[in-house]
C-alpha cells in the first residue's frame, strides 16, 4: 500500500514557537492540514521549542489558539520537542556508538574561510563543511559541537510541488551538525526522529526547508526509517521581496478575521477565490479543490 493512501495517511505541522503565526506559517499551516484532510487522514500538531533561545514563553499556546480560531483542529496530543530529550539523546549514543558521529572544534569563521579557499561555496549561502575533524581534532582543541558523517552519494527524490529533485550531500553540504556548541540537539536530527516515532508519512511545509530535505533522507536511511513523500509550498515574500517570517517582523495572523486571513493564504498558494461565508464553509469548499489537484 502506498504511503499516502487515506487509510494511513499522517501528516504533521511543526511551528516553531519564537512567536505567533503569521501570513507565510499560515500559508504551510493551510497546505499541510488540506492536504492531510484530503486524504481523509490525519494532522498532528508538533511543537518544534529544541531552539530555547528562540523560544519566546507562552508563543506554542497563541499558536494552538490561532489554528483553532481558524478552524483547524489537530488530532490527537500535541508533542513538545522539550519533551523528548531522552529520546534525542539515545539515538545520537546508537549513531556514535557506530562511528558515525565526531566532535568538531572548528568556528563558523574557519568553515566559511576553508570553503571559500577551495572555492566550495554550495547553493543556498552553503558553506560546505570539509570534514576537518572527522579523523580526530588538531592540537588539543575541545570540540565545540558533534558532527554526523554524511554519505557519499547524489540524494534523489520526488517534490510534489517543486518535482524532482537531487544533492550530493557530502560535497554540496558535508558532515552536518547534530549537536551544537550550547548542548542542544540540532534541528536537522531531531525532526527526522519525531517524523518516524510520530509515523508520519507526508510532509507538507515551506520552500525555504526544501534545501533540507536530502541531508534529512540521509539520517532517516541510517536509522533505517521509511522516508516520507516530500511537497514544498511556495514561500510568501514582502515587499523588499524576502521570506515573510517572526525574524523580519512579519505580522501575526488577523484571527478577528480569520475569513479574510484564510481567503488570502488560499490566494498565496494559487487558487481563485472561495464563496465562502463562514470558516467552516472555507474548509468545506477548500478541501476538495485541493483534492482535484494534489489528492
Amino acid at each position: 500500500m502506498e504511503p499516502n493512501s487515506c487509510t494511513n495517511y499522517i501528516g504533521r505541522f511543526a511551528p516553531s514557537p519564537s512567536g505567533p503565526l503569521h501570513n507565510g506559517s499560515l500559508v504551510a499551516a493551510m497546505a499541510s492540514y488540506l492536504d492531510a484532510r484530503a486524504h481523509h487522514g490525519q494532522w498532528l500538531l508538533r511543537i518544534e521549542d529544541i531552539d530555547t533561545p528562540r523560544v519566546v514563553a507562552g508563543a506554542d499556546h497563541t499558536i494552538m489558539q490561532q489554528l483553532q480560531a481558524l478552524g483547524m483542529h489537530w488530532d490527537g496530543p500535541v508533542i513538545w520537542q522539550s519533551s523528548r530529550l531522552n529520546r534525542y539523546q539515545e539515538v545520537f549514543n546508537q549513531l556514535k556508538e557506530r562511528g558515525l558521529i565526531y566532535g568538531c572544534a572548528c568556528t563558523r569563521k574557519e568553515i566559511v574561510s576553508n570553503a571559500i579557499e577551495n572555492d566550495r561555496l554550495g547553493l543556498h549561502g552553503e558553506r560546505p563543511y570539509a570534514g576537518t575533524c572527522r579523523h580526530g581534532i588538531a592540537g588539543n582543541r575541545p570540540a565545540r559541537a558533534w558532527r554526523l558523517v554524511m554519505p557519499e552519494g547524489i540524494v534523489r527524490f520526488v517534490d510534489r510541488w517543486q518535482g524532482e529533485q537531487s544533492q550530493d550531500v557530502a560535497n554540496e553540504v558535508g558532515d552536518i551538525i547534530v549537536k551544537r556548541a550550547d548542548g542542544l540537539f540540532a534541528y536537522q536530527l531531531v525532526v527526522v526522529i519525531d517524523d518516524h516515532d510520530q509515523g508520519v508519512t507526508d510532509i507538507v511545509r515551506g520552500n525555504d526547508l526544501l534545501s533540507s530535505t536530502a541531508r534529512q533522507h540521509c539520517i532517516a536511511r541510517m536509522l533505517g526509517y521509511p522516508t516520507p513523500r516530500m511537497m514544498h509550498v511556495p514561500l510568501v515574500l514582502d515587499e523588499n521581496g524576502r521570506k515573510l517570517s517572526k525574524q523580519n517582523h512579519a505580522t501575526a495572523i488577523d484571527i478577528q478575521n480569520p475569513l479574510t486571513s484564510l481567503g488570502k493564504a488560499w490566494l498565496a498558494l494559487g487558487f481563485d477565490p472561495l464563496p465562502a461565508g463562514n470558516v467552516t464553509q472555507f474548509w468545506q469548499q477548500a478541501v476538495p479543490v485541493w483534492h482535484r489537484r494534489f489528492g
